[in-house]
């Protein structure tokens, strides 16, 4: 099944697709540049296996010789993960170059919202978006994500945004582009490794019934863009708040005296506050993006009943 004459979509997916089945989309750039190797891949594979256990098709998306994947086999996942840094992360601006080239890349929220949307995918868990960077005032350094989120017709399931970034910023960038950002069951925006911020979401809603019923409304409607489903992490993984942000702080200032920034500066933020944390945001990260996947896969079974 090819929609795209560069893309191609695991027959897995294809034919849950084809029979109105839910499929959950997954990223890659956790695979590449979110953890070492094997972890990587176990990681991987763990959260594929957690999407199937509740009810839904995984497709982890990535770029393999050139070609756009909607689902990876096990030895492209395997793949990913031993290459690690050496495979390129990939963004809305990289892809021509990667496909062209016959590269493979490791997809950030934004460029599988664009692979997943053209396989006809409407639900994707990530574990954090990016979004507006502390400092941006001055450095302007805004992540692509957002405005894939005002522009592409996924929903995208995760732990809020990366607690490294400036939330507030962020909520005002989506709102400016018209996104909407669903707590799931919270009236507050959770902060990745913490359950809750200083800040409010536009809507709670319950039930994934009831954001699946949402989304159909939007796009009914003529409205473009994504949702944001924010879904806190759980409680008994959740990390203390002060000791987060002085480990975040620290990787901040760390970054930038080193002069680290751009594309590289969310992988080596994550990468420090996992060493600072003695490894404990990593445990948290596998479990928000765990429980990320579990609702995404309840959400896309809601969505696929209403069709």
């Amino acid at each position: 099944m090819t929609l795209n004459p560069y893309l191609d979509i695991h027959p897995d997916v294809a034919a849950a697709l084809a029979a109105n089945q839910p499929v959950v989309a997954l990223e890659s750039t956790i695979i590449s540049h979110g953890m070492p190797y094997p972890q990587n891949v176990a990681t991987a594979l763990q959260v594929e296996a957690e999407v199937r256990a509740h009810g839904a098709v995984p497709a982890t998306i990535a770029i393999i010789n050139g070609r756009l994947k909607a689902g990876l086999g096990a030895e492209e996942i395997e793949y990913l993960g031993k290459a690690g840094r050496e495979i390129s992360k990939v963004s809305r601006r990289d892809l021509p170059f990667i496909v062209a080239g016959g590269k493979s890349g490791a997809t950030t929220v934004a460029s599988t919202m664009i692979i997943a949307a053209l396989a006809g995918i409407r639900v994707f868990a990530t574990g954090g978006i990016g979004g507006v960077h502390r400092g941006a005032q001055h450095s302007f350094d805004i992540s692509a994500d957002l405005q894939e989120l005002a522009q592409t017709a996924v929903t995208v399931v995760c732990a809020g945004a990366k607690s490294i970034l400036d939330l507030g910023l962020t909520l005002e960038y989506l709102e400016t582009h018209g996104v909407p950002v669903i707590g799931y069951r919270t009236g507050t925006l959770p902060a990745f490794f913490t359950r809750d911020s200083d800040f409010g979401v536009d809507y709670q809603l319950d039930e994934a019934a009831d954001i699946a019923r949402a989304m159909q409304a939007k796009w009914q409607l003529g409205l473009h863009g994504g949702m944001v489903v924010a879904n806190p992490i759980p409680e008994q993984y959740a990390m203390a708040k002060d000791s987060i942000d002085a480990a975040i702080e620290q990787a901040l200032r760390e970054a930038g005296t080193q002069g680290i920034s751009g594309k590289e500066s969310t992988p080596f933020l994550l990468a420090r506050v996992c060493e600072l944390t003695g490894g404990d945001s990593l445990a948290a990260n596998i479990q928000l993006v765990l429980n990320n996947a579990r609702l995404a896969a309840a959400i896309a079974s809601a969505y696929c009943a209403q069709q």
